[in-house]
Order: C-alpha cells, then structure tokens, then sequence
C-alpha cells in the first residue's frame, strides 16, 4: 500500500517541509507527527479503496490525509502557551490547538503544495466537533481516518504509560 500512497503524494512525501514533521512528537512520546500523518493517508487510502472512489478522488483523499496535520509548529511549547494565554474565555478556548490547527494546516498545505480548495477545506474540517462539519467525501473519509488513527495511538500511549506505572509501583 506505501507504494500506492507514493504514486499519489510522492512529492510530499519527498519534500523537506513534510520531512520535519518528524521532530514533533504528537500522541503519544513513541508518535511523530510524520508518522500519524502517514497512517492517516494509508487508512483513508483503504476507505477510499473500498468505497471505490475514482483515481482523482483517491489522489485528494491521500494528498489532504498526509497534509491534515501540517501545522508545523510545537503545541505543547512554552511559545504556543503564551500565545494562548493572550487571549481568555471562550476566546482561549477557541484559539487553542485543537480547535485550530486543521485551518493553520490548511493554508499551509495550499501555500506549500497548492492543494485545490477541496482538498483545504477537507483539511481545515478534519477535527469535527471542534472544527466545521465536513461536507465532502473527502472530507469525511480524513475525519474518519483521523480518528482511528489517534484513539489507536492515544490507547498505545496510554497503556505504556500505565504498564510503565505499574511497573515502578510494583517493581
């Protein structure tokens, strides 16, 4: 399956701006953002698959997959913590990473790849509830992806966290 999510994003997967997204950790400390990104691509790949989409509609399923978490930056650094802590309420609320990391995404991907505006928009919706409801396929297929992927990341991290725990409490 990588070679297919290769004849579709090898430029991506290629370029240097993409290749740093491995040095942000993301869920979990064992997890990139590199890697999330492509485990997204190659699960919203099969679902494509399997519903038979065409090539070009396969093509934007992978490409705005890889790209949905180009945000490029650190959320859990001291930077982005004072970003936050310049706004408060609901204000805070909306400007923190979850709820706005799908549209910074967004821009990018398009500024960097040109990915076409229904492959942003599919981007900057992937985080329904916290983002606008997709209206697309494609875009339904990323939030879909997306979320298997990270609650089978987040459950691997948090049984390491318990099994390491465990380990110091009954070692």
């Amino acid at each position: 399956m990588d070679s297919e999510i290769h004849q579709y994003a090898g430029d991506i997967l290629e370029h240097p701006r993409f290749q740093q997204l491995h040095s942000f950790q993301h869920h979990g400390p064992e997890n990139s953002v590199y890697d999330h990104s492509v485990a997204v691509a190659v699960t919203a790949y099969a679902i494509a698959r399997r519903m038979r989409l065409s090539g070009d509609e396969t093509a934007s399923v992978v490409r705005a997959a890889l790209l949905h978490d180009f945000f490029c930056y650190d959320w859990r650094s001291e930077h982005f913590r004072r970003y936050i802590h310049h706004f408060s309420g609901v204000r805070r609320l909306m400007h923190m990473h979850g709820f706005v990391h799908g549209y910074i995404a967004a821009g990018r991907a398009k500024r960097v790849f040109g990915l076409s505006e229904r492959e942003c928009d599919a981007i900057a919706r992937h985080m329904f509830p916290l983002a606008a409801m997709p209206r697309t396929k494609i875009a339904w297929i990323i939030t879909l992806a997306d979320k298997a992927v990270a609650s089978r990341e987040m459950t691997a991290a948090i049984g390491d966290y318990l099994s390491l725990a465990y380990r110091k409490v009954f070692a």
